[in-house]
């Protein structure tokens, strides 16, 4: 049986699609009527993107874990909730029912009670990629405490920032988790961090690696220890706590185009119809079906599409610990086979790197129970794309290449697989309820590029093939709220470049059937491996070497990553290239941010292309970054144009 939202014919997308713009809060509002709520809205949508101001379904009261969990304990109670793989093939594999789960989660609520949280309290999570992350995120929600997961691969500086923007109470963490070859002492990372701010009160310690530790007396806990009281006490009450629709569910943070990272709001009720109903029809989910999204929690793909789309659409989803070539390149393929997995999801990032080991380690794997793959993090190249369809689906998989982001919560453009046609590269076409158009630098609508206005096109049809800035007209049911602590950043960074319109910070491209190819970012935001870091936050850690200056960041194309970030960094007179080795540069950036921000090149420079005004001219660095030498441009209004010929011969 498939869910009365879903879509099964291109005629019926574009019926869709047409009924979500004509009439988005009868559209929306018929979608919402099958979960599950304490009480229903009382109005569908109010809204302006000038503040910015968005409020979907005020006065509805619901929990979303109620919808995880709750709804389905009479009929897949027993059926797989979360399947768990660890890091090493050897290791016992879990398996969590609905009813399991329910249960872990309502323990955990009592645990979180124990130790004094209440509805509201913001919860730091910083943990390996095993099903207490998931139990803790839900718990959270269960309960009414914001949560703010960490990337177990930031550094302690990072999570810090993190822990005093959102005044974090408690931090949820482990002794440590596994990745690949080596092991990451996690709560050594959350010690170090937790002497830079005075917020937390407890830390809950989940024992994984069974390593030593220190356990500051007072404020650390072992799970275990307190999941021992919940049993010898009982659980007071499985009742989840009524949520009001527009209430935080988390913070999520994300770099930004300054050094300071930003917290990213989403709330209840709009952020659960959204990933559940893009979950369901991009990958047209079927009960029952086995489904592999490899993301890690600590980033918004495993947000949305390893925990809360997921679940709440009933699914059974796989979460893995570890990396996709350890202890072999054929992990993924040996997961597919285990669990025979019907939809698999992972980042053009590992397509790549997996590509490099050849097809060997695909040998003898049996990929007969896969239905549909998809990408997301960043567009995916050709090459890539032909190699996953045709060694891995083997033709008989459609490919969705989902676009979007942190702050859309959820995939906005995509092809729905084997109902909308995919094309190599491109997302295709906008889910139901997006409404996309291209604008100049004026912020004028390109002639052609409105999809609401313009229409979606089928295979065949003709229209206008154009380029520009990606922005997004009208608000979504998962489109972020605020920035944490500071709304006039969230106005600046998405709604002040181009007025009533939503900027993603994207540049695409739309063909002459309406497929949107989005050809990366125009802002100082990289997009490594799928991740975004801001070139800022990478420039201020660069800076704090005491050798160094200056810097400045570009990104550069990158066979597997993507996009390689790339720094040109100037020493003091004191320093010589000879006698400053790169790598101390390198670890200055992992320490601060995260080895997710090492730099892949570094350059020493004597100086750095400005105006007269001392803007650096990044638009030179990323020309001489990517080889193009011969497109720098007008370089006269430079401060000294001789500085651009040094760079351009010590290019690495």
């Amino acid at each position: 049986m498939s869910f009365p939202y879903q879509i099964h014919s291109f005629e019926e997308y574009l019926s869709e699609y047409k009924k979500s713009i004509d009439q988005p809060e009868n559209f929306w509002s018929g979608i919402a009527e099958h979960f599950t709520w304490k009480k229903k809205w009382d109005k569908v949508l109010e809204w302006n993107f000038k503040e910015p101001r968005v409020r979907w379904f005020q006065g509805a009261k619901m929990n979303i874990t109620e919808n995880c969990l709750d709804r389905h304990l009479a009929d897949k109670g027993d059926h797989p909730a979360i399947i768990w793989e660890s890091n090493d093939p050897k290791e016992k594999n879990r398996i969590l029912s609905f009813k399991e789960l329910h249960e872990e989660v309502c323990r955990f609520v009592q645990v979180l009670k124990n130790n004094s949280v209440k509805k509201g309290d913001r919860i730091c999570i910083y943990m390996p990629m095993v099903p207490e992350a998931a139990i803790a995120v839900l718990a959270c929600a269960r309960m009414g405490a914001i949560h703010s997961v960490v990337f177990g691969g930031y550094s302690a500086q990072s999570i810090a920032d993190r822990i005093n923007d959102a005044q974090c109470s408690l931090v949820i963490t482990a002794d440590g988790g596994h990745r690949g070859s080596k092991d990451i002492l996690l709560k050594d990372t959350i010690d170090e961090a937790l002497q830079n701010t005075g917020h937390v009160k407890k830390v809950i310690v989940l024992k994984r690696l069974g390593n030593e530790i220190s356990m500051k007396e007072g404020r650390d806990i072992w799970w275990h220890d307190e999941i021992k009281k919940v049993d010898a006490q009982g659980i007071k009450d499985r009742t989840a706590e009524s949520m009001d629709a527009e209430d935080i569910l988390f913070i999520l943070y994300t770099s930004g185009s300054t050094g300071k990272p930003k917290g990213v709001v989403h709330t209840n009720a709009g952020y659960m119809i959204f990933t559940t109903y893009s979950f369901v029809n991009v990958f047209q989910y079927q009960p029952g079906q086995v489904y592999f999204c490899t993301a890690d929690i600590g980033w918004i793909t495993g947000h949305s599409y390893t925990v809360y789309g997921p679940l709440c659409a009933g699914a059974t989803t796989v979460m893995f610990e570890g990396i996709p070539s350890w202890p072999d390149a054929g992990r993924f393929w040996d997961i597919v086979d285990k669990y025979k997995v019907n939809i698999l999801y992972t980042a053009p990032t590992a397509i790549r790197s997996l590509m490099g080991y050849g097809l060997e380690p695909l040998k003898n794997k049996d990929l007969s129970s896969l239905k549909v793959l998809g990408t997301v993090g960043e567009p995916i190249n050709e090459e890539a794309w032909h190699w996953y369809d045709e060694h891995v689906g083997k033709h008989k998989c459609p490919i969705v290449d989902t676009w979007w982001q942190t702050e859309t919560a959820g995939i906005m453009i995509s092809n729905l697989a084997g109902i909308s046609q995919g094309k190599p590269a491109f997302a295709t076409l906008p889910l139901p309820g997006v409404r996309p158009v291209l604008v100049d630098e004026n912020g004028h609508a390109v002639p052609g590029s409105d999809a609401a206005k313009d229409g979606v096109f089928h295979k065949g049809a003709t229209g206008a093939t154009v380029t520009g800035n990606l922005c997004i007209r009208f608000p979504w049911p998962s489109i972020i709220r605020t920035t944490y602590g500071d709304h006039e950043r969230c106005r600046l960074n998405y709604f002040a470049t181009y007025p009533d319109m939503y900027f993603t910070g994207d540049g695409a491209f739309r063909d002459a059937e309406g497929n949107y190819r989005i050809t990366g970012r125009v802002d100082d935001v990289l997009n490594v491996s799928g991740h975004r870091i801001g070139t800022a936050e990478v420039e201020n850690a660069i800076n704090m070497h005491p050798d160094v200056v200056e810097s400045a960041v570009v990104g550069y194309p990158h066979d597997i990553k993507g996009q390689g970030i790339y720094a040109f960094v100037i020493l003091g007179s004191e320093s010589k290239e000879n006698n400053l080795d790169k790598s101390s540069v390198a670890a200055t950036v992992t320490k601060i941010i995260g080895s997710i921000a090492k730099p892949d090149k570094i350059q020493f420079v004597t100086g750095l292309p400005k105006t007269r005004s001392g803007k650096i001219m990044r638009r030179i660095l990323r020309k001489i970054a990517e080889g193009e030498m011969d497109k720098l441009g007008d370089i006269s209004t430079l401060t000294d144009p001789a500085v651009v010929e040094e760079i351009k011969m010590g290019k690495i």
